[in-house]
């Protein structure tokens, strides 16, 4: 799957959500602590209605999707998912869902215990020698999902309902023969390009630090550029203070006995004067920790604010110097040995403490992107010539996932795309770029596009390989698929139209510090 059509299955997370109404998504969190909810932290994702969705909830479903794609094959990783905007569409698709049981509750539309049971009986994750076993049930809820039967099911019946809905919405969808006409029209309008990108950043290291003058003139005519700048990357300059951390953890049941905690205590004693003793903290955090989500990793948590932990371990964990060790502390999760790799105090630049760096920057941008300019148009006087992209920019990572590919990108290279039709609202390995489309669609066959085409921040050069326009003699053969086709694409804009209504007449209030503290943004 490409990027374009990662962008497609991000917009659509929120139905697929709905219909597999469960799955295990992950362990207690990524760090092992994840959902507490200290004093100053935002406590909810968003707000519908008055009915809150919980930040945990939220990084639920986050951490949820990143393993889905990733299980699919997608060499996803977080900066990838920021990108294409997973995590707005993780709370898009929450805010749905309970906009959706909201109006269903007001309906009458109610999922019944029935229902419910025989979801919860054929979920394998609760089963044990192939049957529903209610205290394998018990056991997921508490380690993963941090629920009780009463939340858990309570939350099923939500989605439930939302889906019921949203089959009452979607029912009286009917599709003409004209819609499937027109349909065929654009689907059996296909073509393969073969382009490539000249991205600013390709030329970047070409461009020279500006002279005191550059910068002096440069600031003067772009104020409210950098201005803007600042303001939108205000979270570089003005960050709470962070430590790097490992941590191991040693998990406590909720109704830990006193002799049991004991025992873990003593436990973490001994690692901690094995560690003390000089062994390698990530080797034995990878032998000895119980958090899933950071075992493997030796026990690395990053980058970590105080705010991200209970008060207990943050006092414990902030107090230390680079290179020490805390005693054993207790959290509702476990006894935890947080060791400190690095620390950063905090910081609160103001704009006039770094204009110059931010002019530094817009100016050496801007310079790349004319360097980019020039390149494309040389590029596009060589393949009018008679010269190919593939002769000017064969390809350095043949066979590389795209969005790896995508992520690396250092130089041009030419990209041939898979074949796709006029009804695509992107490039294969490119993304949006209506006015390529637009060119690509104009040919009547194999040709070069006459112009360079701004995309994003670069520009791309293209060369159209192949072309197939409608054939009417195939339209008998495949009207029942594009009838089935054009149902299902009119059912989705009928159930964005219903609840885009809804979001109109309620009210959603949503908290950016949730997807800054989930996500990393």
């Amino acid at each position: 799957m490409d990027s374009l059509d990662l962008r497609k299955v991000f917009s659509l997370l929120f139905i697929i959500a709905i219909a597999v109404v469960f799955t295990v998504q992950f362990g207690p969190g990524s760090n092992g602590f994840s959902d507490v909810n200290p004093a100053g932290a935002p406590a909810a994702a968003a707000v519908v209605n008055g009915k809150e969705i919980p930040i945990n909830e939220f990084r639920r479903e986050y951490a949820g999707q990143l393993q889905y794609l990733r299980q699919q094959g997608q060499p996803i990783t977080e900066a990838v998912a920021r990108q294409f905007g997973l995590p707005q569409t993780v709370l898009d698709r929450l805010v749905n869902t309970e906009l959706l049981a909201q109006a269903a509750a007001r309906q009458g539309l109610r999922a019944s215990d029935e229902e419910i049971l025989r979801i919860l009986q054929r979920s394998p994750d609760f089963q044990k020698d192939g049957q529903f076993d209610y205290a394998t049930y018990q056991q997921v809820l508490r380690d993963y999902f941090r629920q009780s039967p009463a939340d858990y099911e309570e939350d099923l019946r939500k989605r439930l309902s939302a889906q019921k809905l949203l089959g009452v919405v979607q029912a009286g969808v009917v599709v003409s023969d004209d819609e499937v006409r027109t349909r065929f029209a654009k689907e059996g309008n296909q073509a393969r390009v073969v382009f490539a990108r000249f991205l600013p950043s390709m030329y970047a290291d070409k461009v020279p630090a500006p002279t005191p003058a550059d910068l002096s003139t440069f600031k003067q005519a772009q104020e409210k550029a950098i201005k803007e700048y600042y303001e939108a990357n205000r979270f570089v300059y003005q960050q709470p203070e962070r430590v790097h951390a490992r941590q191991i953890l040693l998990k406590l049941a909720p109704d830990a006995t006193p002799e049991q905690k004991a025992q873990v205590l003593a436990r973490a004693q001994a690692l901690r004067q094995e560690l003390e003793g000089g062994k390698d903290f990530a080797e034995v955090a990878s032998t000895s920790s119980e958090d899933p989500g950071t075992k493997a990793s030796g026990g690395d948590l990053g980058w970590v604010e105080r705010g991200n932990w209970e008060p207990a371990l943050a006092n414990a964990a902030f107090a230390l110097e680079p290179g020490k060790l805390t005693q054993p502390v207790e959290t509702k999760y476990g006894i935890h040995l947080v060791k400190v790799e690095e620390k950063k105090p905090a910081q609160d630049k103001k704009l006039e403490e770094v204009q110059d760096e931010i002019a530094t920057t817009l100016y050496k941008k801007d310079k790349a992107k004319e360097l980019a300019r020039a390149e494309a148009d040389k590029a596009l006087a060589a393949v009018k010539g008679g010269q190919t992209l593939t002769a000017l920019f064969p390809p350095e990572k043949e066979g590389q996932p795209a969005l790896l590919r995508f992520e690396q990108e250092t130089r041009p290279e030419a990209v041939q795309t898979d074949t796709f039709n006029a009804a695509s609202p992107n490039v294969p390995h490119l993304g949006p770029a209506p006015e390529l489309l637009t060119a690509v669609f104009a040919t009547q066959g194999p040709s070069v596009l006459d112009q360079v085409y701004p995309v994003g921040d670069g520009f791309v050069v293209a060369q159209v390989t192949e072309r197939q326009l409608p054939d009417d003699a195939k339209f008998a053969e495949k009207r029942d698929e594009l009838r089935q086709q054009a149902q299902q694409a009119k059912q989705y804009e009928v159930a964005d139209s219903f609840i885009k209504a809804l979001k109109k007449s309620g009210k959603v209030e949503t908290n950016p510090a949730a997807l800054d503290q989930v996500a990393g943004g």
